[in-house]
């Protein structure tokens, strides 16, 4: 999981497409924001859907997709057209993350109209379908019609109905296995309401990692993520790996393993891990080679 507003390039891009295609990964997913959410204005960010359609090109086998798009940013016939372009050249490896929209600020630089809450709910849910009549009527037609959608949220009131209705998807940008389990049993009623078998409904949590080969490494690496998550500045690195370990996986391959196969036993079926120092490539290594083998 890219947080592509926080300094992504199109060469970062190219080589995190290939890495993570080449590697073995199930799933490539990247935010899709215009400015960096960090007060870092001087971070580049490639915009989300001109990256997609590159990684389609830039990637084989992977699926990918955005996490997720608002649908304040576009029209929702126009997103339809956008990702039905991007499935179809991609052979359908696209899943379709799409979100009411909630950074206020992020709105009000591009002079985007930021409606309530409940307006922006109401969206959402008649954007969806609108998307599906798009893919019903235009050309090209996506490779999977519809499109599989993911949504994210843990609301019980409207968000996870949603889910049961709609989703192929569901993510939860927690790691907590308390929130999880609730919200699971919840998403399950809904599922239960509209006859929908909650199985059907795949179940990933995002977060972020520290991941090190021995002691050393991860020091090392707890450095270079305070140098990009501003809640860390100050901290030496044992202080990072302590604040990180209560949100999330951190440790050597076999303590991450053993961390995420704990969450898996809650019904887990996708891990997001944000990655956020772009440029190392080794952290996706240790990744694929020791921590995937032993979850999969």
């Amino acid at each position: 999981m890219i947080e592509g507003q926080e300094g992504l390039s199109w060469e970062r891009w190219r080589r995190i497409c290939h890495d993570t295609d080449t590697l073995g990964f199930a799933s490539l997913r990247r935010s899709d924001h215009l400015i960096s959410l960090m007060s870092s204005p001087d971070r580049e960010c490639i915009e989300c859907w001109t990256s997609l359609a590159l990684a389609a090109e830039w990637t084989k086998r992977i699926e990918f997709g955005p996490m997720v798009s608002p649908m304040t940013f576009r029209l929702p016939g126009v997103l339809a057209k956008v990702a039905a372009s991007v499935d179809a050249l991609s052979g359908g490896r696209l899943i379709l993350g799409v979100g009411a929209g909630w950074n206020e600020n992020e709105h009000r630089v591009f002079n985007i109209p930021f409606y309530t809450e409940r307006e922006r709910f109401d969206r959402l849910d008649a954007g969806i379908k609108k998307m599906r009549e798009i893919w019903e009527t235009t050309y090209p037609k996506p490779a999977r019609n519809p499109i599989p959608l993911l949504l994210g949220g843990k609301g019980a009131k409207r968000t996870l109905p949603l889910v049961a209705r709609e989703a192929t998807e569901w993510n939860l940008s927690r790691l907590d296995a308390e929130m999880f389990r609730q919200r699971r049993e919840v998403l399950e009623q809904s599922c239960r309401e509209v006859g929908r078998d909650p199985a059907t409904i795949r179940r990933s949590v995002m977060t972020t990692y520290i991941v090190g080969r021995d002691r050393d490494e991860l020091r090392e690496r707890a450095l270079k993520l305070r140098d990009i998550i501003p809640s860390l500045k100050g901290l030496d690195a044992e202080q990072v790996l302590e604040k990180m370990r209560l949100q999330a996986f951190v440790g050597t391959p076999e303590e991450i393993a053993e961390q995420m196969r704990e969450h898996a036993k809650l019904g887990v079926d996708l891990f997001m891990l944000q990655h956020f120092v772009l440029d190392d490539f080794d952290a996706l290594r240790v990744l694929a080679k020791e921590v995937l083998p032993a979850v999969a």
